[in-house]
């Protein structure tokens, strides 16, 4: 079993006894008339509940594509929570009243399957669930957050080292000046160690550089796929976005946003957002 397996069941168990206890408390369903079956009763809405949970993710992982994954941030979490809630509710309560009406109704009267039971034991459950999921909320941003901000610290930290062991190796006698072109006549020359970043406006592509201490922009027309191709050779370069490409090496910081992050560039302080299927090239550069 894995770590994320025992942490979807740990999750679900905490969260049907949540709502078995909420139930015991205020004892509906007739629970409060039959002494010591209620116990067996509730025992077996703990069960019911449980066992609907792993339905539910069954459904959100096979049908819906979105598996228990702890890797994909704060917002999967809470979007995934959101339509497990959605789902699960409902059937819950249906699972419930089914129960209500087959076994409960042999010894408690007004338990038989109806629309006015079955709302009554969707707005119950339905509380809980929303009580239930504040909870969950909490608990995953809290969580993440802190994760978040400590890969951030770990890939500052990664930045500054890679930014270093490369400045010594642009100590070379090796000319990075280069010239870049277009779909027209028109072209941008450059000094690759001057490289801010580039962005993709439309048709065009808009390149920044340093140029005699200040930042210049120039248009290109052209696709920030054949820029990229064009400066394959130099591993500095990434693309950290579908719109834009960056120099890691004048990336000042890497700053954590809920959703993502953020690199802020030098001389600048412009903040280049990276995409969630970029992140991981960003971190191999890294060696995260």
């Amino acid at each position: 079993m894995t770590n994320e397996q025992r942490e979807t069941i740990r999750i679900r168990t905490i969260s049907s006894g949540f709502t078995v206890l909420a139930i015991a408390i205020f004892k509906p369903f007739g629970l409060d008339l039959t002494q010591w079956q209620a116990y067996m009763h509730l025992l077996a809405m703990f069960v019911i509940g449980f066992v609907a949970c792993l339905m539910t993710d069954c459904i959100l992982q096979y049908i819906f594509k979105m598996p228990s994954s702890l890797d994909n941030g704060v917002d999967y979490i809470i979007k995934r929570n959101m339509r497990f809630q959605l789902i699960n509710t409902p059937l819950v309560a249906l699972i419930l009243c089914l129960y209500r009406h087959f076994v409960m109704n042999v010894s408690v009267a007004g338990n038989s399957l109806s629309w006015g039971n079955f709302i009554e034991t969707l707005v119950i459950i339905a509380f809980c669930s929303f009580i239930i999921g504040i909870y969950w909320r909490f608990q995953f941003r809290s969580r993440y957050l802190t994760a978040e901000l400590n890969e951030t610290r770990q890939m500052n930290e990664k930045l500054q080292e890679s930014q270093q062991s490369e400045v010594i190796k642009a100590e070379t006698p090796v000319s990075d000046d280069i010239t870049l072109t277009g779909t027209t006549s028109e072209t941008v020359s450059l000094n690759i160690q001057d490289l801010l970043y580039i962005e993709t406006v439309g048709n065009y592509v808009k390149i920044y550089q340093l140029h005699d201490g200040k930042v210049r922009s120039d248009m290109l027309r052209a696709t920030s796929k054949q820029l990229e191709d064009d400066l394959s050779a130099y591993p500095m370069i990434m693309r950290c976005h579908r719109a834009f490409l960056v120099n890691m090496r004048q990336v000042e910081r890497i700053v954590s946003k809920p959703g993502g992050m953020l690199l802020v560039i030098k001389h600048c302080e412009d903040a280049i957002p990276v995409s969630r299927s970029n992140m991981s090239e960003i971190k191999k550069k890294l060696s995260i």
